[in-house]
């Protein structure tokens, strides 16, 4: 079963088998061997693409045609009983009326950059459809930014629009003067609010008819800010076809999805993942996209939901699955769940084996950036190794390289990166807006070098050791963060951990753990705690690498993506 989707992405030998009853194309999950998705992967990449045009007006045309499951493209739900369910066509209706509010009330031109920064509301997709169709380029943004944080963005952007809620909105306006590019600023509310356009109001009486732009497949689309784990955010820029085309990989052979399948990405609306997995991969493959409102991240609504809803498809952050299994999941019964990933950052091997314990279903880790589309993946019918990342994705040429540019043998530890010469893959970010220097700062030699350390297996696994910065180097030892935190994590006191380098006189730095105990744990003797803790990182790792220095707290300092800040700790033990 292949529907061509656009021309851009056909692959010259068929993905799925299908059953053919009568006019509808049923299709069957079928595992491919990671040698023949290599083999079958073979895009093409036309001179124009736009993927409301060609992916989301076309999967319109095969509902018209009846040869489509009857699922949504998005289902969303409020956790209160109200629902919003609309079908490609739909979605294409009102997207259509939401790119003539930009380009009528907001006067926005092609190239112009529009902020978007909304709750897992069902507008957030619309205003994401509306940018490609209009050409705009879209720029998400988190509901966490502070003031400051906001007034970094629209400053560094040179926005022209901002679209929020009721709950930014004070924020913008108390930095608004500031930002002299800013021209249109509108407000997704039921209420109104003075020097703000009612999205609403417009909506409502905008157009239906629209007529998508042309545009080049290297066009720019979306900038997306990076987490900011070593440095201030960088603005990633992404062309029409980089997600539009390049996360055919995820969606196909990750995810594993098709035109039946529900599919539920957890992630915030800010961050590059959401584009990944809740847009691009999913509808890609006519998928329907689920999505619960959550304000807040609750494990035991997600739980709820995967058991009420048929869902089939999950993807969350290892930080999630990790609250997942400390839950009692025998008492939830996942009836429809057949497909498991996760992604953001490592999973420890042990959250894998105790989830399949409970549920009877693999994680499928991947990994990537907020540059890059999938790097490396355990692709459906791939064999799992617990804590690998994978394979490389057959849309990426992945290597292990040293500091010249050599790549290394199986088993050396080395800089994942990405060949780039002779000829860069187009499923890459363009640059880093307006900042030429730091984007040529991330080629070295052939290749463009993730910032991350990594080790390729006998096998042709790739493992995760740490950001390049965080790598330990204790009396000559390289000890990578993750292994010990993953080692700690381990341990029933252990909630999550941070692993950074702290200075020793004799061995030049050492390993110092920052840990976050249970509510159990957290009155035990600290002295007690940290020889047991210290013991037990013995017996589960290479004794080397064990913590000689430990520090209990609350909470570890983390991005607004999530992710822990070892820089920030880091930094502090130096500064000692």
């Amino acid at each position: 079963f292949l529907l061509k989707i656009p021309s851009a992405m056909f692959l010259r030998t068929p993905l799925r088998r299908s059953l053919q009853l009568g006019s509808r194309c049923y299709p069957v999950h079928a595992s491919l061997s990671y040698e023949a998705i290599k083999q079958q992967y073979r895009p093409e990449v036309p001179e124009y693409f736009n993927f409301a045009r060609d992916v989301l007006d076309r999967w319109t045309g095969v509902e018209k045609e009846g040869k489509k499951s009857k699922n949504p493209a998005l289902w969303w739900v409020d956790g209160a009983g109200e629902e919003v369910r609309w079908s490609f066509e739909e979605l294409g209706v009102l997207s259509r009326k939401v790119a003539n509010v930009l380009s009528d009330a907001c006067s926005l031109q092609r190239g112009d950059r529009v902020i978007l920064i909304l709750p897992r509301i069902p507008e957030w997709w619309l205003v994401n459809v509306a940018c490609m169709r209009t050409g705009t380029v879209l720029i998400p943004g988190t509901q966490q930014l502070t003031a400051k944080d906001i007034l970094h963005r629209l400053q560094k952007s040179r926005a022209k629009c901002i679209i929020t809620d009721d709950s930014v909105a004070p924020a913008v306006d108390s930095v608004g003067a500031e930002c002299q590019s800013l021209k249109f600023k509108l407000l997704v509310s039921e209420g109104h609010r003075e020097g703000w356009l009612s999205f609403k109001d417009l909506l409502k009486n905008a157009s239906s008819d629209h007529h998508c732009v042309t545009t080049k497949c290297q066009d720019p689309m979306a900038i997306y800010f990076t987490s900011g784990t070593t440095g201030s955010p960088k603005m990633a820029e992404h062309s029409h076809s980089s997600y539009g085309i390049g996360l055919t990989v995820s969606g196909r052979y990750w995810l594993d999805l098709t035109s039946s399948d529900i599919f539920w990405n957890t992630s915030d609306t800010g961050w590059a993942k959401s584009a990944w997995s809740s847009i691009f991969s999913p509808w890609i493959q006519g998928a329907c996209v689920f999505v619960h409102k959550m304000p807040h991240f609750d494990p035991s609504i997600v739980l709820e939901s995967l058991s009420r809803f048929p869902i089939t498809v999950f993807c969350s952050p290892p930080t999630a699955y990790r609250m997942f299994v400390q839950h009692k999941l025998p008492s939830y019964t996942f009836k429809s769940l057949r497909h498991c990933v996760s992604a953001g950052e490592p999973i420890n091997p042990e959250v894998i084996e105790e989830w399949k314990a409970q549920t009877g279903l693999d994680i499928h880790e991947g990994y990537g950036q907020t540059e890059t589309v999938l790097i490396c993946g355990n692709f459906k019918g791939m064999k799992i190794k617990p804590g690998s990342m994978g394979k490389p994705s057959p849309g990426y040429d992945v290597k292990i390289i040293d500091e010249n540019s050599n790549i290394l043998p199986p088993g050396k530890e080395g800089d994942i990166a990405i060949r780039v010469k002779p000829t860069r893959s187009l499923f890459l970010f363009t640059c880093y807006a307006d900042d030429p220097q730091k984007t040529e700062a991330t080629i070295r030699g052939d290749f463009y070098v993730t910032g991350d350390r990594g080790i390729m297996d006998e096998d042709g696994y790739f493992w995760f050791v740490g950001r390049a910065d965080d790598v330990i180097n204790s009396a000559g030892y390289r000890i990578g963060p993750f292994e010990v935190e993953s080692a700690l994590v381990e341990h029933p006191a252990v909630v999550e951990s941070a692993v950074v380098s702290s200075p020793d006189p004799i061995r030049g730095e050492v390993v110092k753990a920052f840990v976050v105990l249970t509510p159990d744990y957290a009155s035990h003797d600290p002295e007690k705690m940290m020889k047991e803790l210290q013991d037990h990182v013995k017996k589960v790792t290479a004794p080397y690498k064990y913590p000689r220095k430990m520090e209990f707290v609350q909470q570890l300092p983390k991005t607004i993506s999530g992710k822990i800040r070892r820089n920030e700790l880091r930094q502090k033990e130096w500064r000692k």
